[in-house]
């Protein structure tokens, strides 16, 4: 859905002409369909990364016992419950081929971790160019005009300010922070057992969470509509998931 969005800025924003920035100096010419389609190019590539992953997160361990030999396991005991775990989900988990690697090491958790902090960087990067091209309008760039999604402040009521980038970049830099944490979890694990997995996969979670919540957010912010209708046209919930979930009354206490 970013990618769309991104992509159909892109090309109605071609005939715009505008002047380039390197170490935010002036520079040559672009249009601001040319700069957008570095941001296309960024989210595009961001899926394929986490794609890339995938497969590997989806081999289990199940089946190796305490240290990868399958002791007291019928032999076919992990095919046959990554068959059924797989049927059950509708995700294409299998047994793990060795799983010494499986049970002594997370290197695919660490992986996938290591390609939503990716994510988050390049979130980051095009979240941080979105408002300074937003800043101003009077003393600023001021080549982009955000959306105001909330009043100005009490002092400077036509204030708009970019919030909804703000909160992306508080969201990456969470992202960036889990995943220091998993490369620790991944790489502390001794011998046959990595135990480490509560904290990986509690990382790892919140990442992903993080990443979801943020993409309704920005969702909201480049179609200048209410989260509810954000979170509804991204199919991530319904009318009445999105009214028992999120009731302002109750956040006012904890």
């Amino acid at each position: 859905h970013l990618h769309a969005a991104l992509a159909a800025m892109q090309a109605g924003f071609e005939g715009i002409v505008k002047l380039g920035r390197t170490p935010l100096m002036d520079a040559t010419p672009l249009t601001l369909g040319q700069e957008f389609s570095g941001y296309v190019k960024q989210v595009e590539n961001a899926i394929l990364r986490v794609e890339s992953a995938l497969p590997r997160i989806s081999e289990l361990a199940l089946g190796g016992t305490a240290v990868g030999t399958g002791l007291n396991a019928h032999p076919e005991y992990g095919e046959r419950v990554a068959e059924e775990i797989a049927r059950m989900t509708g995700l294409p988990f299998v047994t793990a081929p060795n799983k010494f690697e499986a049970l002594a090491a997370h290197d695919a958790q660490v992986e996938l971790s290591g390609q939503l902090k990716t994510v988050a960087a390049s979130l980051m990067k095009i979240a941080n160019d979105v408002r300074l091209l937003g800043s101003g309008p009077r003393a600023g760039v001021a080549e982009l005009m955000l959306p105001a999604n909330e009043p100005g402040s009490s002092i400077m009521p036509g204030k708009v300010n970019p919030t909804q980038s703000e909160a992306l970049t508080m969201v990456c830099a969470q992202v960036i922070g889990n995943d220091v944490a998993v490369n620790v979890g991944g790489a502390t694990g001794h011998f046959e057992l990595n135990v480490f997995k509560p904290v990986i996969v509690y990382n790892t979670l919140q990442s992903i969470r993080l990443l979801r919540a943020a993409e309704v957010a920005h969702h909201a912010h480049v179609h200048a509509s209410t989260l509810r209708e954000a979170a509804l046209d991204l199919g991530y919930v319904t009318d009445a998931e999105f009214d028992e979930w999120v009731k302002p009354e109750e956040m006012t206490h904890p």
